[in-house]
């Protein structure tokens, strides 16, 4: 009878050889034993792959249970567990019953960790409906704006507690940050209002020259550069500048988790990050507004000068009559909201940047467009109320 069965185990027993590891099964007693051997270490070549189909294949598919004898195993680490777990998940599929008491306690315990971390994959709901895909926009563009305005109500309140001095936030990083928004972008400013003035001038001298009114370019030029030109050119130029600059330092910091280590160590990003170019860029926009109407109107009078043959006396006194102190402070009063929302919008969109370096790209992108498009909206709603008074 022990012949026999010998027999029996010794025709259903298959044996793999791959350097030191080895397995064998057979059937005993209606069950697959597997009977592990040697090292089992993966970068030696001690995995087996596709090892479940052999041992669970036609001549397992009788049997309930798949059981381990491994008192000859040497060393191991996850090639065993592959090995294994390829084991489980065949068993798993036909409804066997995998017996692991055999298998060393710290084998378990990887198997079970394995098997907690599993991830079920939903398929998901069909909602390819305009009705679906219109909410779920409403949805997302929601939440966007109360965040915004959260972000924006924080900063707010930082700046509050920034005018009595008790922020947490380096002299030296606001210095650099009114450096950077300040005198550093005084050529791009210069040449942008400087065009600009010319155009209006030149647009100007083609109409008015018409109706032998060249006189009044100078009342064309000074009023749309100090009234609109200078503050919304400025700010598209700080927008594409340094909003998108922000947003890439902000994300790049996100992408490397620099941020979550000032979280970690509880250095406040807000005052660490954000007001300081808050304040640096409010601060520096109404003196480039400044110095770009100078500019603006400089710009106005080299074309009046050049093709209307004007001379800057006659063109400055036109200017002085045409221009209030009222439409110098409606200017410098835009100017400060476009610096504030170029700044604001560049370091939240940087701070919800991704963690990839094609996230930094996309964040930079965002915040120049947001911030150009935020340029004029607002420009217009101040065009809006300013019609509204009478102004």
């Amino acid at each position: 009878m022990m012949q026999d069965r010998h027999k029996e185990v010794s025709e259903n027993s298959q044996t793999e050889n791959l350097g030191a590891h080895r397995w064998t099964m057979h059937r005993e007693n209606g069950q697959v034993v597997v009977v592990i051997s040697g090292d089992w270490i993966a970068r030696e070549g001690g995995m087996s792959v596709g090892a479940a189909d052999h041992i669970l294949g036609h001549d397992a598919d009788t049997a309930e249970k798949i059981s381990f004898d491994v008192k000859d195993v040497g060393r191991w680490d996850s090639g065993l567990i592959a090995f294994l777990w390829e084991l489980r998940s065949g068993a798993a599929a036909r409804d066997m019953v995998f017996d692991d008491a055999a298998l060393p306690a710290s084998a378990r315990r990887l198997l079970a960790l394995a098997s907690a971390n599993e991830i079920d994959v939903a398929v998901p709901a069909d909602n390819s409906s305009l009705s679906h895909q219109l909410g779920g926009w409403v949805i997302g563009l929601g939440g966007k704006i109360f965040g915004a305005i959260e972000f924006f109500g924080d900063v707010l309140l930082g700046s509050v507690v920034g005018l009595r001095g008790q922020l947490k936030m380096r002299a030296v990083d606001l210095l650099d940050c009114i450096l950077d928004a300040g005198s550093l972008a005084l050529p791009i400013v210069t040449i942008v209002n400087f065009l600009v003035g010319g155009i209006l001038a030149f647009v100007g001298a083609v109409q008015l020259s018409r109706f032998g009114a060249e006189i009044f370019v100078a009342n064309l030029v000074g009023i749309a550069v100090v009234r609109e030109m200078a503050a919304v050119m400025t700010g598209i130029v700080m927008a594409g500048r340094t909003g998108g600059a922000y947003a890439a330092h902000i994300a790049t910091m996100q992408s490397n988790e620099e941020i979550d280590a000032l979280n970690v160590i509880g250095i406040p990003v807000r005052d660490y990050l954000i007001l300081p170019r808050v304040l640096a860029l409010t601060a520096m926009m109404p003196l480039l507004y400044l110095y770009g109407c100078a500019i603006g109107i400089l710009g106005g009078l080299t074309v009046a000068v050049g093709m209307l043959d004007l001379t800057p006396t006659a063109f400055f006194e036109q200017i002085r009559l045409a221009i209030s102190g009222s439409q110098f402070l409606f200017g410098f009063g835009k100017s400060i909201v476009f610096g504030a929302l170029v700044a604001i919008v560049g370091c939240r969109i940087g701070l919800q940047a991704g963690r990839s370096a094609a996230d930094v790209g996309r964040a930079a992108t965002s915040a120049v467009v947001i911030g150009i498009v935020g340029v004029i909206a607002v420009d217009a709603i101040f065009a809006i109320c300013a019609n509204a008074v009478g102004f």
